[in-house]
């Protein structure tokens, strides 16, 4: 499967939506000519006329409004975007070798991690990918026009997971592409996740728009809130509504440890939990499916402020948006002018409430 993410478009200036196939798009808003927009992303004016071409265009100095206008990437130069490391968390391994974070990640890296490990990745636009754990994922593309700035992105799924939230800032992307090997999706949005592994794949749009076609067998256009597993042979399935987010209580210490209460979600048969640094997710630290809301228990890693992030499962495998709330971290065994306590190895002494 191959997922092209058409990210939400940019200000008024510039009406990047993203790609289809082999072509970027861009939307045209007033005052656009085929001549500046040539110079603009091909950085050869002259090419306007291949854009007339390719386009149909019969005026090309009156451009309609909202045009969507189809500009090859073979015309497109382009500059090396390495991406970085943002977070890391477990066993995470780049090209078979410990990742640290912070350092760049390179086109033509192959990245893995083990069970219960976590890498996030930020690209050169400020888009973010969160990798959770059993996954393995090829990067084949990062770079970035010439010019303007717009990513090129192309990521490979060859088993486990990708979130991405694309283009945060609303600028636009030149391309943002996930590939499994049973279907093609195109994304007009910004948050989406694509799970990949023997059985098939599924595509879930948090939000914004999706076009999907599977490889072997049926097309379809996914909005916010939809998801569609396609089979190990690239048949595609029905388009379903994601599950509901759970309405989450504030979280509570138990013996067992940390709590939060919610009620079943219609159509769900388990839940994923997680606890992350940051709100949305991106920088997760723990993992853990469970069947039903009274079993839910996690922990902090750590002081500071943490999330519980809660989503429902459907019997399809389809996962709907998170809930999230955020709870303290582990308390630190602190000096009494406030400095905290650090073993023979230079390790925080962490409190145990229970």
């Amino acid at each position: 499967m191959t997922v092209f993410a058409l990210a939400a478009t940019g200000p008024a200036l510039s009406q990047p939506i993203g790609a289809n196939g082999d072509d970027f798009l861009y939307r045209v808003i007033q005052g656009d000519t085929l001549l500046e927009l040539a110079g603009r992303y091909t950085t050869t004016p002259q090419n306007w006329r291949v854009l007339q071409q390719i386009n149909h265009v019969a005026d090309t100095l009156k451009l309609p409004i909202g045009q969507t206008l189809r500009i090859p990437f073979s015309i497109i130069p382009e500059v090396p975007a390495p991406a970085s490391v943002v977070h890391a968390s477990g066993q995470v391994m780049v090209d078979g070798r410990p990742v640290k974070q912070g350092e760049p990640l390179p086109e033509g890296s192959t990245l893995t991690t083990a069970a219960g490990s976590f890498m996030a990745l930020r690209l050169t636009d400020g888009s973010t990918v969160t990798i959770p754990g059993n996954s393995a994922i090829k990067v084949d593309r990062l770079q970035a026009f010439k010019g303007t700035g717009l990513t090129d992105t192309i990521l490979s799924v060859e088993n486990g997971s990708i979130e991405s939230l694309v283009a945060p800032e609303k600028t636009g992307v030149g391309r943002f592409e996930i590939r499994t090997p049973v279907a093609i999706t195109g994304v007009r949005g910004t948050r989406l996740r694509v799970h990949a592994g023997d059985t098939g794949a599924q595509t879930e749009v948090i939000q914004g728009v999706a076009h999907l076609g599977a490889s072997q067998s049926g097309q379809a256009m996914l909005k916010s809130g939809q998801g569609v597993s396609t089979s190990g042979k690239g048949v595609m399935g029905p388009v379903s509504a994601l599950p509901a987010a759970p309405h989450l209580s504030k979280p509570f210490r138990s013996p067992q440890g940390w709590q939060v209460e919610f009620d079943p979600v219609p159509g769900a048969v388990a839940y994923l939990v997680r606890v992350a640094d940051d709100p949305d997710g991106a920088h997760p630290r723990f993992s853990r499916r469970f069947a039903t809301p009274s079993e839910v228990r996690f922990s902090a890693h750590g002081p500071g402020t943490h999330y519980v992030l809660v989503r429902a499962i459907d019997a399809q495998g389809l996962m709907g948006p998170d809930a999230s709330h955020p709870f303290p971290g582990q308390a630190v065994l602190s000096t009494t002018d406030g400095k905290p306590v650090a073993t023979g190895y230079g390790d925080q002494v962490y409190l145990s409430d229970y």
